[in-house]
């Protein structure tokens, strides 16, 4: 095994924007997860997700965003939708070239916060603000 955090590993910054464009590309085309980013740049969400894995791999505390509970409290995310996105990104790390051992460390970390994603049901859904709809999608059928 390499010397060096998970993040010098992966080859920095650079990686995780590579994988994360590839990434928020096929979420924002997937019939069942695009409806929850609705409304948000794509960018952003991008820069978002890159800085808290980087700050998840050792490459510094660079998030200064929500937790992932709080987050994502507005959305009934189930298991399944989960596996989905899960999915979409191994296939992410997957054409962006990462080394099959490195890939299953980021799975692996990505993962870990899964129990503060998913909910049994939209009832376990509470609004950030005033303002927020609970999103809520079933999946398509197809």
């Amino acid at each position: 095994m390499s010397e060096g955090s998970l993040f010098d590993r992966l080859g920095g910054r650079p990686t995780f924007e590579k994988v994360h464009k590839v990434f928020y590309d096929k979420i924002y085309e997937h019939p069942w997860l695009a409806p929850y980013f609705k409304g948000v740049d794509q960018k952003t969400i991008e820069n978002q997700q890159t800085d808290f894995m980087i700050s998840n791999m050792g490459g510094g505390r660079v998030y200064s965003g929500r937790f992932p509970k709080p987050a994502h409290q507005h959305m009934n995310i189930s298991a399944e939708l989960f596996e989905v996105r899960n999915c979409l990104l191994q296939d992410s790390l997957k054409e962006c070239d990462i080394p099959q051992e490195l890939a299953e460390q980021w799975l692996k970390i990505d993962y870990a916060f899964k129990h503060s994603l998913v909910k049994s049901g939209a009832h376990e859904c509470v609004k950030r603000f005033f303002t927020d709809e609970i999103l809520d999608f079933p999946k398509p059928s197809g």
